[in-house]
């Protein structure tokens, strides 16, 4: 089935710009500029809502408002308005199973420690398309995770991030045109950055 709605997930408010956590948000913030979509708070769904057109094809762009943990409240009731399957759900978040900076495509598989995730299978089920972008392992095993999930990026890292953006953006081209499936043999054979 093909992706109509590609979420970005994060948490809401200038407090958690720049963390770890929120580069879902960025890159569909970025995905937004590129097809000159505008952003509009949409309080039913919980959520920031865009409209785009790729090419032929509609898209529905999503930042929920709802906290990472509680994503599924908005993104359930988004795919039951336009009468969606969780199929038609790709979601961008942050990874720390990922080397920083890299990405990987998947459909199914387990929520890696990411709660966001969790929640979305506890209440969507299992086969939505993921687009992961890695922030690494916590720097210090004792390190609380919310801690460094939270935490700001260096600026070299947001430097690294805002040049790799371009290639971010052409991988979700790809998965909006091809499929995950076939974006997968592509993106996923890229050595990490």
């Amino acid at each position: 089935m093909s992706i109509s709605v590609i979420a970005g997930l994060g948490n809401p408010g200038p407090k958690y710009r720049n963390t770890r956590h929120n580069l879902g948000y960025d890159l569909i913030d970025r995905l937004a500029l590129q097809l000159g979509s505008q952003w509009k708070s949409v309080p039913k769904f919980e959520a920031e809502i865009a409209h785009a057109n790729f090419r032929d094809r509609k898209l529905v762009l999503v930042k929920p408002l709802t906290f990472m943990n509680a994503c599924s409240r908005s993104l359930g009731p988004i795919l039951r308005y336009w009468s969606l399957s969780p199929e038609s759900l790709l979601v961008l978040y942050d990874d720390i199973t990922l080397e920083f900076s890299r990405v990987k495509l998947s459909q199914n598989g387990s929520a890696g420690g990411h709660n966001g995730i969790a929640d979305l299978q506890e209440h969507l089920g299992d086969h939505f398309s993921r687009f992961r972008i890695g922030i690494g392992a916590k720097p210090h095993k004792e390190m609380d995770l919310a801690d460094y999930v939270l935490s700001h990026l260096t600026k070299n890292e947001q430097n690294l991030l805002a040049k790799l953006a371009p290639s971010y953006l052409e991988h979700l081209s790809l998965i909006i045109d091809s499929g995950t499936e076939a974006a997968m043999n592509i993106i996923n054979q890229r050595t990490a950055t």
